[in-house]
C-alpha cells in the first residue's frame, strides 16, 4: 500500500489539469472532470495504475443523493475519494435524465478533485499586486434584473456558486432565497 500511496503522491504533485471551459455569465474559466481525466492519463502507464469512477444512489428521501467514488488502484490496493451531491428534481427546464446527469458531472469532478488534491479556489498570487501599482478597484454592484436572475438560476443549476452572483450583483433576501432553492 505504501508504494501505491507514493505513486498517488507523485501524480498529485506533478499533474496539471487545465481549465478548458469558460463561463460567460460569471466570466471565469473552470475545470471539468474530463480535464482531470485527460491530465492523469500520462501517469497511468508510467506508474502501472488505473483510475475508475463509480456512482450509486445512497438515499432517496427527501431527494435522491448520489455518491461518486474516484479510485486510484494498482490492481491489488486502492485509494478512494468520494463526493456526495443531491439531485434537484425540481430544476425547471431539465428532464429527469438531465437532472441526474448534472449531479453526476458535478460529483465526478469533485471526487476526482478530492483524489488528486485539486484546489479550485482562486490563486492569491494571480490577483495580488505585491505592493506594486494602484490600490485595487472597488467593484460597483448593480441590482439584478429579472432577466439576469433567470440566467443566474440557470448558472446555479449548472453547478455555479451563489457567491459568484453576489460578487457581481446586489441581491435582496428574496433573491438569495430564490437562488438557494435552485442550488438545493
Amino acid at each position: 500500500m505504501k508504494d501505491l500511496t507514493l505513486k498517488l503522491a507523485d501524480v498529485q504533485t506533478k499533474m496539471k489539469a487545465k481549465k478548458s471551459s469558460y463561463n460567460k455569465f460569471g466570466k471565469y474559466y473552470f475545470r471539468k472532470a474530463e480535464d482531470i481525466l485527460e491530465a492523469v492519463k500520462p501517469f497511468l502507464l508510467q506508474h502501472k495504475v488505473y483510475v475508475t469512477v463509480s456512482e450509486e444512489i445512497v438515499a432517496t428521501d427527501p431527494v435522491p443523493i448520489m455518491q461518486t467514488t474516484a479510485t486510484f488502484s494498482d490492481g491489488e490496493n486502492a485509494i478512494h475519494a468520494t463526493a456526495i451531491v443531491g439531485v434537484d428534481l425540481n430544476q425547471k427546464g431539465m428532464q429527469t435524465a438531465q437532472q441526474f446527469g448534472a449531479a453526476s458531472t458535478y460529483a465526478k469532478k469533485y471526487a476526482l478533485g478530492n483524489l488528486f488534491l485539486i484546489d479550485d479556489t482562486e490563486d492569491a498570487d494571480a490577483t495580488n499586486q505585491h505592493g506594486k501599482g494602484v490600490a485595487a478597484k472597488v467593484a460597483t454592484k448593480i441590482k439584478i434584473t429579472p432577466a439576469q436572475m433567470a440566467k443566474a438560476k440557470d448558472f446555479i443549476a449548472g453547478g455555479g456558486s451563489i457567491d459568484a452572483i453576489q460578487s457581481k450583483y446586489t441581491l435582496t433576501k428574496q433573491d438569495l432565497t430564490d437562488l438557494q432553492s435552485v442550488s438545493k
